[in-house]
């Protein structure tokens, strides 16, 4: 049995069911016109009880110990330029706004961490960043912050 597995899938299991029940507490579940603010809140929390049973039935059918559950050296530098990167990139939102900041750190993620080419970084990251606008600016309309130089 793995244990980091059973105590992870557990403490899921028990948030999915809290989760789930203060969902159906506080917000209505159904509305007149559809689905209440509930009731996504309520399916999240019931697929991640779902999902953390199955963790647990996993956990208990594997033999041994299983694998180290701990990051290697590679994995926790990676970790830590894409932690390093993402606080750069809340930090600076109001200075670069969020259109800029978006592309600057998925350029820096994908061609500092990832190692992608430079067209094809830059490509993904403007890509991401027109969707990004696309989506809730432009059809959703929510302000995103926007930086000195008007985006």
């Amino acid at each position: 049995m793995r244990r980091a597995d059973q105590v992870g899938g557990l403490l899921l299991l028990v948030f999915g069911i809290w989760y789930a029940a203060v969902a159906l507490q506080y917000y209505p579940y159904w509305a007149p016109t559809g689905p209440g603010s509930g009731f996504l809140p309520f399916w999240l929390g019931v697929a991640m009880a779902v999902l953390a049973a199955l963790l647990l039935l996993q956990a208990q059918r594997a033999g041994g110990p299983g694998a180290s559950w701990q990051p290697g050296p590679a994995a926790r530098r990676r970790l830590l330029l894409i932690f390093g990167a993402t606080v750069l990139f809340v930090a600076l939102m109001k200075v670069v706004g969020m259109l800029l900041g978006t592309v600057l750190f998925l350029i820096a993620v994908l061609r500092g961490v990832e190692r992608y080419r430079w067209p094809t970084a830059v490509a993904i990251a403007v890509a991401v960043a027109a969707f990004n606008y696309l989506v809730f600016t432009y059809w959703l309309r929510v302000q995103f912050p926007v930086g000195p130089l008007g985006f």
